[in-house]
């Protein structure tokens, strides 16, 4: 490039388009003068050419003038009258306010719209919905609780559910597609925007909605965002104001009391770490306890709901449990509010009282005696079960994993013992230490071991344990999918058993439900998604806050707790009876049955044998192999007893694990 004393030679069209852009940057008036002068360096001299060439063109050259003008006028709408000069400029002018005024409220308009659409596509507009489900927040259990949500509507009143989450909106409702039936996908709308600020918390009309659900995100100051957001909807309701139930969820029990204290009188809290914890615990030593809860809590089948207790009024508990053909008794909820789960047969059915009953809908509830169905003659004798210690191994470590092991110290009869190998050094569980010498509690044992190393794993010895647990990492933690460990564990574990002949029950957690069909896992064990039945239980709370205190005790380390027990307990194996038959001789038992798992069943790729509420009337032929499922108090500590001949090393227990905790 040539240079002048020293300075480069910027070319001309570089020179001219920079003042060009300069001018134009000025101002609007500026932009709007060269747009006039670009037309009419145009319009005009090819006006003046069409009427040029124009064979029909005036002879004289004011004539041709006039037409170039006319013509000129007309391509820009500047009006077309002839005349004296000051008549041109007036039609001139006309033309250009008429043409300035057009455009402008054309770009008002295309303007308002884009901003508009912008806004939409944002979801910063008011939502104005009566009775709607409003949903905070964003984490692992949203599609779920969505989902359910949906799918408890009733097909003819469909509520609006309404999610306020700091996510991109066209991202969520990309999300929400993928999990949500089409024909649902109407009633559900996103909003974007954080939670916790007041005024974005206003566009989602909390005030109307019929319920507010909290959820925690995945990052580190989640309980401490849920805080926050129950803070802004306190301060959005207002102080006094009979606002909606609100639902909300934290994992860290130090939050709980904070938490339930801003979320106000009509507010519920879950912790969901320790509800994962309580239901991993449980399911040690239930084989199949997983899918019961499953099908308990989504909305696919059969759910609780409240009955009404009229015709029982003054008479005995006991008989309610034969008293409903489609659904299963399992409580009350007494007038003062109190709920009793599986209460003692002789209990009285006070005026008030409603019937906690496992149905299909509330239309399932009716009322008609089901005593005839019973023979007496095929009821066994109730055996008496063994209460030896047992010993769990577990192996994998989380931030779960101290509330598991203390749940297995509340569950454990005397004399058993949990072994816990882990990759490094853990932190002891926060319960309380047993007394030396005392006969509560097992003996827990820390190991470390590169449980990473495939000879780590494949040197294993099962042979001493009753049962296993496998918790996978964190995610953060370790590797990018938590539950690739967890698979990889799970196959480890298989190969194990295949060398020894025997199959141990395994309890594995994982975080992705997707994976669920991919752990190799024998027909004794059980997969927990802990964001799946999280979010499954919120959904059924949101539905019915009263069933609040019967998860509640279902899932505490005390009261009645759902079990699965074998069906010679009940009647006699190859007897054919009906499940009325069962329910009476659960009762005298003191027991509430709800269901069964068939061992015939297990292969089934969706029930895998169990069925929840089946008709009184249902006959069948029990064999000594299937499972009773049913609710029950009983004394003592869980244990893992040995199965029947042939029914592949499964287990059974059933007792309180201690005192429970206030609270879901």
């Amino acid at each position: 490039m040539e240079t002048v004393k020293g300075r480069s030679r910027v070319p001309l069209r570089s020179r001219a388009r920079y003042r060009f852009d300069r001018t134009l940057a000025r101002s609007t008036g500026t932009l709007m003068g060269w747009l006039v002068i670009t037309c009419l360096a145009v319009v005009v001299p090819v006006s003046t050419l069409l009427v040029w060439t124009d064979p029909g063109s005036p002879p004289s050259l004011s004539g041709r003038i006039a037409a170039a003008w006319r013509t000129s006028a007309e391509t820009l709408r500047l009006g077309a009258a002839t005349g004296t000069p000051i008549r041109l400029v007036l039609s001139a002018v006309l033309g250009l306010v008429a043409l300035l005024c057009v455009s402008t409220l054309v770009g008002v308009i295309t303007t308002g719209l884009a901003d508009r659409m912008a806004e939409l596509s944002r979801g910063r507009s008011t939502v104005l919905e009566q009775g709607h489900v409003v949903v905070l927040g964003w984490s692992d259990q949203v599609t779920t609780v969505v989902s359910e949500l949906v799918a408890a509507q009733a097909p003819q009143r469909p509520r609006a559910v309404v999610l306020l989450a700091d996510r991109d909106k066209l991202e969520m409702e990309r999300v929400l597609t993928a999990h949500v039936p089409p024909a649902a996908r109407a009633r559900i709308i996103c909003r974007s925007g954080p939670p916790s600020d007041p005024d974005v918390l206003a566009l989602v009309s909390p005030r109307t909605a019929s319920t507010v659900l909290v959820l925690p995100s995945a990052g580190q100051s989640a309980d401490a965002e849920v805080l926050r957001v129950l803070l802004a909807l306190g301060a959005v309701l207002g102080e006094g104001a009979d606002g909606p139930p609100v639902l909300a969820a934290v994992r860290d029990d130090r939050y709980r009391a904070p938490a339930r204290l801003a979320a106000g009188p009509r507010g519920t809290v879950l912790e969901t770490d320790m509800v994962t914890a309580r239901l991993i615990a449980q399911c040690v030593g239930r084989p199949g306890l997983s899918l019961v809860l499953h099908d308990l809590l989504d909305f696919a089948g059969d759910e609780f709901h409240l009955a009404d207790a009229t015709t029982f009024h003054h008479r005995s508990f006991g008989t309610t449990l034969l008293g409903h053909p489609g659904s299963c008794v399992v409580g009350m909820l007494t007038p003062e509010g109190r709920t009793l789960l599986n209460p003692p047969a002789d209990t009285v059915v006070v005026p008030g009282s409603r019937l906690i009953v496992l149905a299909l809908d509330d239309d399932s509830t009716r009322v008609d005696a089901c005593g005839h169905l019973v023979d007496p003659s095929v009821i066994a004798a109730a055996p008496s079960e063994p209460d030896g210690p047992t010993r769990l191994l577990l192996l994998g470590w989380n931030r779960r994993a101290p509330l598991v092991v203390d749940q297995l110290r509340l569950a454990a009869r005397p004399g058993s013992v949990l072994d816990v190998v882990t990759d490094s050094a853990v932190p002891r569980p926060r319960g309380p230490e047993p007394e030396p010498g005392s006969a509560a509690g097992p003996d827990v044992r820390f190991r470390s071991a590169a449980l990473s190393r495939p000879e780590t794993m494949l040197g294993l010895d099962l042979g001493p344990y009753d049962g296993l647990v496998v918790l996978g990492p964190d995610p953060g933690d370790g590797p990018d999918h938590p539950d690739d460990w967890t698979l990889v564990t799970l196959l480890a574990l298989r190969l194990l058993e295949e060398r020894s002949g025997r199959e141990v029950p395994v309890v594995t957690e994982l975080t992705d439900d997707r994976n669920r069909p991919l752990a190799p896992v024998n027909t004794g064990s059980d997969v927990i998604v802990s964001g799946k039945l999280t979010g499954l239980l919120m959904a059924q709370i949101a539905q019915n806050r009263h069933l609040a205190p019967v998860f509640d005790e279902l899932f505490s380390a005390g009261g009645s707790s759902i079990c699965l027990r074998f069906a010679g307990s009940y009647v006699r194996p190859g007897a054919e009876a009906t499940f009325a038959t069962v329910v009476a001789a659960a009762r005298d038992r003191g027991e509430c049955a709800i269901g069964y798992r068939s061992h015939d069943g297990l292969t089934e790729p969706t029930s895998r044998g169990v069925r929840l509420n089946p008709p009184k009337e249902e006959r069948r032929v029990w064999s000594a192999e299937d499972r009773v499922v049913v609710v029950a108090t009983t004394a003592g500590g869980a244990s893992v007893t040995p199965s029947p001949a042939g029914s592949s090393g499964e287990a059974t227990s059933c007792a309180p694990q201690g005192p429970g905790e206030p609270g879901v």
